[in-house]
């Protein structure tokens, strides 16, 4: 009895261990799919709502949602401050977790030159480069200044001063280039949202602004601003006979990049699973109208090659920015 007894209880016991591992293997794996329909996307948007950086990630979020490109529900939230560090310092305070997510601007490359950042862009699990921009320099349409080159001249008998969105950032870039090498001087005036900075523009609180045409091109339409010059290597059509900076013998070289970038440390089947997402919002007509009405220029990297054109980008804005005395 005592031997049948110990059979029995050592098949029992390898039954047991046989069945066990296959019972508890099945929920593991259901937990791995990527992405759950039962887990909320953390959208951050790192500045206010009608800026650049707003506009991109609503308008991607709705690609997203009319072409059902991701199954669950996605919560957009404005965390503005800092020019971007306080929203990306959110994201990067996601770690590992797959449900983090952002949009970039010219910030996300300028802001940890001049602030003391825990992260540099590199830190995040790249996306996609997905178009660059650039800035338009505008003042009041009930200004006397008509043209750039009454600009300068009024910017010659006196500092003028420009607002933009952000710090030392692509907004501060720009015009500390063109002043440059057009021989003015100004003070910059930044602002947390477009929103704020064309409210002080239109009230007289500013003499111009910078911003990119797809977020003003109403009220450049409207005549409630004037464009003076543009800072790209073409001025698109919505700005008319407006010259650029190139034009004027003054050109810069500098662009936003805008792109998307996940939380640090996230499981490579995330990133990959959102590459693959963003070749199929790209090729939407959406997208397409997107670029043509806010002026962009569609630029399409994706993955690494991303992280290295951050990497390259913030080699190259560290060099302009100390090159003026901007940063240290």
């Amino acid at each position: 009895m005592f031997n049948t007894s110990t059979t029995w209880l050592r098949n029992s016991l390898c039954a047991t261990l046989i069945v066990a591992p296959v019972v508890l293997a099945a929920p593991a794996h259901a937990q791995s799919v990527y992405p759950s329909a039962d887990e909320t996307l953390d959208w951050t948007i790192a500045f206010g709502p009608g800026g650049g950086n707003d506009i991109m990630a609503r308008t991607i979020i709705d690609i997203l949602t009319k072409y059902d490109l991701y199954p669950g529900d996605i919560s957009p939230e404005n965390r503005a401050g800092g020019s971007g560090a306080v929203g990306w310092g959110h994201l990067f305070g996601q770690s590992g977790d797959p449900y983090g997510i952002s949009t970039t601007s010219g910030s996300f490359v300028t802001t940890p030159l001049q602030a003391d950042t825990p992260w540099q862009p590199a830190d995040f699990t790249p996306v996609a480069l997905l178009a660059t921009d650039d800035l338009v320099l505008v003042v009041n349409g009930s200004s006397a200044i008509q043209n750039i080159e009454d600009f300068i001249a009024a910017a010659n008998a006196g500092p003028m001063n420009i607002g933009g969105t952000g710090t030392v950032n692509v907004d501060f870039i720009v015009p500390t280039l063109f002043a440059e090498k057009a021989g003015f001087e100004f003070e910059y005036v930044s602002f947390n949202s477009m929103a704020d900075q064309t409210t002080a523009l239109l009230s007289d609180a500013l003499d111009a602004m910078v911003g990119n045409p797809g977020e003003i091109l109403g009220m450049i339409d409207s005549g409630d601003l004037r464009p003076l010059v543009y800072s790209g290597a073409s001025t698109p059509d919505a700005l008319g006979d407006v010259p650029t900076m190139g034009d004027l013998g003054f050109d810069i070289g500098v662009s936003m990049p805008r792109g998307l970038i996940l939380a640090p440390n996230v499981p490579v089947e995330t990133q990959e699973w959102w590459i693959a997402t963003m070749r199929k919002v790209v090729d939407t007509p959406e997208w397409a109208e997107y670029i043509k009405t806010n002026t962009l220029t569609p630029t399409v990297i994706y993955g690494e090659e991303f992280r290295t054109f951050l990497t390259n980008t913030k080699d190259g804005f560290e060099k302009v920015l100390k090159s003026v005395g901007a940063i240290d």
